[in-house]
């Protein structure tokens, strides 16, 4: 009977304990989210958007006071001028306050191989420290990555996990770009893929020389560009590449897809 009695208590021990960690974990708050991000041309705009619907978040755009041209000579001229002198637009205030968020989806148009610069008044003004900071660009063809070096030395305190830069000219593919972002991130359901590192650079084969030259032909500013090196990884989409090109004694990486199927390849970014 003492044995029983001792199994039973056991075992209610044990029911209590499980109790006491699934009410702990239902108790456990979501996780705020806020997207945050500047669109010029409403391209980075259509990411954030999407960003919202999939995750239910808070939205909001970044406003400068004086807005910046559509007119791309002009936008570039006005950008190189603030650059060169230093200058941070004014914005107007922010109706969110991202110290009330857990995690922030900061979007921005790729300007001169970095964020826009809107985003550098953001940063000097705005404590990120201990949030989750998610980057997500649009460009013609720079990748995001000097763009999040540039964050994190602009905001050592936040983490930055994720990062999705999609080409202006790719947008029909961002959202299964944006999708495995979200999926990494626990915020949407679905099978999460870990992108293994590229294989060692070697010497183009045939085939991928192939691959290259056409994925480069209908961007006009890579034209003569040469395939020096290459590295791959495969995807559940097919096979990514990174090429090491070289144009008039410059080197480059180019970052190629060739999708399953007959899919012609298409570069995804350039990263100078």
């Amino acid at each position: 009977m003492k044995k029983l009695f001792f199994m039973m208590l056991a075992g209610l021990m044990v029911m209590a304990c499980t109790s006491k960690t699934q009410t702990k974990q239902e108790e456990e708050p979501a996780k705020k989210v806020l997207v945050l991000y500047y669109s010029v041309t409403n391209t980075t705009k259509q990411m954030a958007d999407y960003i919202q619907q999939q995750t239910g978040a808070d939205i909001e755009a970044i406003s400068p006071v004086n807005a910046y041209s559509t007119v791309y000579e002009e936008l570039i001229k006005r950008s190189q001028e603030e650059i060169q002198g230093n200058v941070l637009p004014e914005l107007n205030a922010l109706k969110h306050n991202p110290a009330d968020y857990d995690i922030i989806f900061l979007g921005y148009p790729i300007w001169m191989g970095t964020y826009a610069q809107p985003i550098k008044t953001l940063l000097a003004n705005i404590d990120f420290k201990g949030k989750t900071v998610v980057p997500f660009s649009t460009s013609g063809s720079s990748g995001i990555k000097q763009s999040v070096d540039d964050l994190k030395k602009a905001i050592p305190g936040a983490q930055i996990p994720e990062c999705v830069g999609v080409r202006s000219s790719l947008m029909d593919k961002m959202p299964a770009t944006v999708d495995r972002v979200l999926i990494s991130l626990g915020l949407k359901e679905g099978q999460n893929e870990v992108l293994a590192d590229y294989s060692a650079q070697h010497e183009p084969t045939a085939d991928e020389t192939a691959i290259f030259e056409a994925a480069i032909s209908t961007y006009p500013m890579l034209n003569g560009t040469k395939a020096v090196s290459v590295g791959s990884r495969t995807t559940s989409m097919g096979t990514d590449y990174k090429f090491v090109g070289e144009a008039n004694g410059s080197k480059m990486d180019i970052y190629i897809t060739k999708e399953n199927g007959d899919a012609a390849p298409y570069f995804t970014a350039v990263d100078r």
